[in-house]
């Protein structure tokens, strides 16, 4: 399927590794030019080139922190000037740290605040302008099951992201007017750091190896394994399609059924 992405360009933000180069990559295999960011210039800019070795297309990666406003304006206004448009957004940023509710702090909750919520909407705002000027814009949220069923000793995450889903939804109607879309993408234990990092932390409380955690996980969802990024990279890159124009407001998960509920 022809998903009709060549020529169009795309930002992707926290891009260097994870679900972020999973984004960035399934968007260039489909001949997007992309942007790419990460708070390690040397990181960002060596994604970059092997995305650009890999698929032939125009890849830039620079360095800036999600959660410093300044930075996230730079970064759209970079990717506009270096590459002449923008035409999909892709949010993202690492999860918070593991916690419950005792365990957590004042401190805690801003942070996760600030990279999770707030840097989606700093991104969303200073991109807006180009992907109104695009006429067929894409905003996808990357974020988490928890905002439908959340996770045990995930209390950051599964209080802030649901922040995010509010915000992908009353985006997806205010912005219709402007031919722009607005959806959310939402991952399972998807084979990342992120997701080895979350293993770990259940190893060191339980004292089981992160062999036996992973085991134990991967019984409990119904296709019985984690997933591989390049297949959660493959919806953002269909959300990013001219297939998917009449798709708005939606959220997806992408986590082998692991999400039991109905919605």
């Amino acid at each position: 399927m022809n998903l009709g992405l060549e020529g169009r360009v795309a930002l992707i933000a926290a891009g260097s590794r994870g679900l972020g180069f999973a984004s960035a990559r399934a968007l260039a295999r489909e001949g997007a030019s992309v942007a790419l960011f990460s708070r390690t210039q040397a990181a960002a800019e060596a994604a970059a080139r092997k995305l650009a070795d890999e698929t032939g297309v125009r890849a830039l990666g620079f360095a800036a922190d999600v959660t410093v406003a300044a930075d996230v304006s730079r970064a759209v206004e970079w990717t506009a000037a270096r590459l002449g448009r923008l035409d999909v957004l892709v949010t993202n940023a690492g999860g918070p740290p593991p916690g419950t509710f005792r365990t957590v702090d004042d401190a805690a909750w801003q942070r996760a605040f600030e990279l999770n919520l707030l840097s989606a909407v700093r991104l969303i705002r200073a991109a807006l302008p180009h992907l109104e000027q695009s006429g067929r814009g894409r905003i996808i949220l990357l974020s988490s099951i928890t905002v439908k069923q959340p996770i045990d000793v995930l209390i950051l995450s599964n209080s802030v992201r649901i922040g995010v889903a509010g915000l992908s939804k009353s985006l997806s109607a205010e912005l219709a007017g402007a031919r722009i879309t607005v959806n959310q993408v939402c991952p399972g234990r998807i084979a990342t750091d992120r997701v080895r990092e979350l293993d770990e932390a259940r190893a060191r409380t339980t004292g089981a190896s992160i062999e036996e955690v992973r085991r134990a996980t991967e019984q409990a969802i119904p296709l019985a394994r984690y997933g591989d990024p390049d297949e959660f990279g493959a919806v953002v890159a269909f959300l990013a399609s001219e297939q998917a124009a009449y798709i708005t407001g939606a959220t997806i998960q992408v986590d082998g059924g692991a999400t039991r509920g109905v919605y």
